[in-house]
């Protein structure tokens, strides 16, 4: 069964609820609903609990290239399950940084000095694309922890270490300093989870095939695959096997996109009709925040996009495929209902293809 996550009237977390338990408290008044910024409902308890009795809730990280899977875990009940598009565009987006900008400055009459030979990267420098992906987990646990008392961390380490350098002059060889940028990246990931308060374990690739097997799970190979089966599963054996829990008790995933806001731009990199260039990107559509959830008369549920400054429009994308819906739309028309950082559902049984079987 799905849990509720509750905090008190100070925004302290207390222990997930059932959805009966969360509907009572709702109706009494007790409590009031809202959604967090991965798109969890919760509920906020209209007092404060002075001590709060937790238990230990333990939430494990699969960590992926393309999909990463996530679960929370407490000594008997599983609270959620998330599978996680991680963010892939950086390292294009970097590329195409750094060609617009050496285009602008070839074009510049006065020519400016060289300086490639002042950039100097410090020990343990993370490329910006890795920096992303390792981020990306932390983020995700650290929203979980804003509204679910988190005790430990169990992630599945990667085996990226460095091999030992020649060394030649006194000095190891420069291409070793950063031979793997993953090993750079999680250690940066591990640091950020030990400066949440958290407990971290971490446990190698074949441990955690031991432990599927242990339980009794298989893990699918098609990593795409919306379903349990295909990340979520690992997340949950590395984090039952810390809390003591038994088995799934709700094998349910949630899929979650994270809201991709581009960087503010002069212009845009080819004019429109016209010769026009237009000014692209940022974080504001004239009194929106991008990636706020509204509701429309006409689209019904949809996120916020960008917006046309002349004709006093904003554009609106469909929550799950972030397909555009109109260019046109006014504010008035739209009923603001909340701003997320991440667009997630609930995968119904015919969009995962049936999921795994609770004991």
């Amino acid at each position: 069964m799905v849990r509720v996550p509750v905090i008190d009237a100070n925004g302290t977390p207390l222990m997930p609820c059932t959805p009966a338990k969360a509907r009572h408290l709702l109706k009494q008044g007790k409590a009031t609903s809202f959604w967090n910024k991965l798109g969890l409902f919760c509920i906020r308890l209209a007092y404060v609990v002075e001590h709060p009795d937790h238990q230990p809730l333990v939430v494990g990280v699969d960590p992926g290239a393309t999909y990463e899977g996530f679960s929370v875990v407490g000594t008997q009940d599983t609270v959620v399950n998330l599978m996680v598009e991680a963010p892939t565009h950086v390292k294009h987006a970097v590329e195409q940084r750094r060609v617009m900008r050496r285009g602008r400055r070839y074009r510049k009459c006065r020519r400016r000095p060289a300086r490639f030979d002042h950039r100097t990267r410090p020990p343990g420098w993370v490329p910006p694309s890795t920096r992303s992906r390792w981020e990306a987990k932390a983020r995700i646990v650290a929203q979980l922890q804003k509204v679910l008392p988190l005790t430990d961390v169990v992630v599945e380490d990667v085996s990226a270490e460095t091999r030992p350098g020649k060394r030649r002059g006194g000095k190891t060889r420069k291409w070793n300093a950063a031979f793997c940028p993953v090993q750079n990246g999680k250690q940066h990931l591990y640091r950020l989870l030990r400066g949440m308060g958290l407990t971290l374990h971490l446990r190698q690739g074949y441990e955690t095939k031991a432990l599927r097997e242990q339980y009794g799970l298989k893990k699918s190979k098609s990593k795409q695959q919306r379903t349990f089966a295909s990340h979520a599963v690992d997340a949950w054996v590395l984090a039952a096997q810390v809390s003591g829990a038994a088995y799934p008790t709700d094998p349910r995933i949630r899929y979650v996109v994270p809201v991709r806001v581009h960087r503010r731009q002069l212009h845009r990199f080819q004019p429109s009709k016209g010769g026009v260039r237009t000014p692209y990107g940022g974080t504001q559509s004239l009194n929106f925040k991008r990636g706020t959830l509204v509701r429309h008369p006409k689209h019904g549920l949809c996120a916020v996009g960008g917006c046309d400054r002349k004709r006093q429009t904003i554009s609106l994308h469909a929550y799950r495929t972030n397909q555009r819906l109109t260019q046109g739309a006014r504010t008035g028309d739209c009923q603001r209902l909340t701003v997320v950082a991440f667009r997630s559902w609930l995968v119904r049984r015919k969009e995962d293809g049936g999921a795994a079987k609770t004991r």
